[in-house]
């Protein structure tokens, strides 16, 4: 007994602050997604239920089925390319080579910069009128004038979410790569000996070691893509004609936009939903996986 209330003593602090920091707010937000909170009448705050959530899904202005659709693709493409490329570059980055440290941090640079700030420079960069990449097809005589790539809903979307690869290719590149430094070099050199080639033993020996850091980068990025709304608040603010809001942007705009707290912590509740769904169902298969139950 002793021992045990020692040990909760010594871990009082974090749960006290986790109680105030993050499960206060989370009530409060749960409590907010069922009220009638606008900040321009505070004086007429009160219970509504479900009316919230009914406004979210039959809003005429904004097609929640394609809001949907834009936070599936966004996230399913951007974690996609975001890992294979950033897994790439974790493998050329383990071998050494003269300037790899200059390299590292050239690759490992936008993930130091925000996420909003990043989004008005590439917003910037793929201006209609006077942007880098148009200007560059132009001279090149690749196009006669300038492609709206941001304000074209046929290419929005591809824009941003190439923005959101080039952001978070470095977050697998850091995480992978320390990973790959952990493999222990006899199992390569055994691997060699049995007569595997390079391709076998990234399959047979890189990827098993290092499978618990893929799975907890995959599932971390999954959460943070689909909360990440600053690229898109940046460089489109989900427009043009609703082609790139997704349900993180969406819900910025209904507190910023239209000051409706009510609506924004139901769009907010409902993120927290899917994203819980989401963990236990990937964690449920990766533990049958580690098992070898599948």
């Amino acid at each position: 007994m002793s021992r045990n209330l020692k040990l909760f003593i010594m871990v009082l602090p974090t749960i006290i602050l986790l109680v105030i920091f993050t499960y206060i707010p989370i009530g409060q937000e749960i409590q907010i997604a069922f009220e009638n909170y606008n900040l321009y009448n505070l004086s007429n705050i009160y219970f509504n239920g479900f009316d919230n959530f009914i406004d979210i899904f039959t809003s005429v202005d904004f097609n929640f089925a394609q809001i949907v659709l834009n936070t599936v693709i966004w996230v399913v493409v951007s974690l996609a390319f975001q890992f294979t490329l950033g897994f790439g570059l974790a493998l050329l980055l383990k071998k050494p080579f003269k300037g790899r440290g200059i390299y590292s941090g050239l690759v490992f640079y936008p993930w130091a910069v925000s996420g909003f700030a990043i989004g008005l420079v590439w917003a910037w960069i793929f201006n209609g009128q006077f942007g880098l990449i148009n200007g560059i097809l132009m001279r090149l005589g690749i196009i006669n004038q300038g492609i709206g790539f941001l304000s074209d809903p046929h290419f929005a979307l591809a824009s941003v979410i190439v923005v959101n690869i080039w952001y978070g290719i470095p977050f697998f590149a850091i995480m992978l790569l320390a990973a790959l430094q952990s493999v222990p070099e006899e199992l390569y050199e055994a691997a060699k000996i049995d007569g595997a080639g390079r391709f076998r033993r990234l399959v047979n020996v890189t990827i098993p070691y290092i499978r618990p850091t893929i799975a907890s980068t995959i599932l971390l990025r999954t959460m943070w893509i689909l909360n990440f709304p600053d690229i898109i608040y940046a460089m489109t603010n989900g427009g043009p004609a609703n082609s790139t809001n997704t349900l993180a942007n969406y819900m910025i705009i209904k507190m910023y936009s239209f000051y409706n707290y009510g609506q924004a912590a139901a769009i907010g509740f409902i993120i927290m939903s899917i994203l819980m769904i989401y963990a236990i169902i990937y964690l449920s298969i990766f533990s049958r996986l580690e098992r070898g139950i599948i």
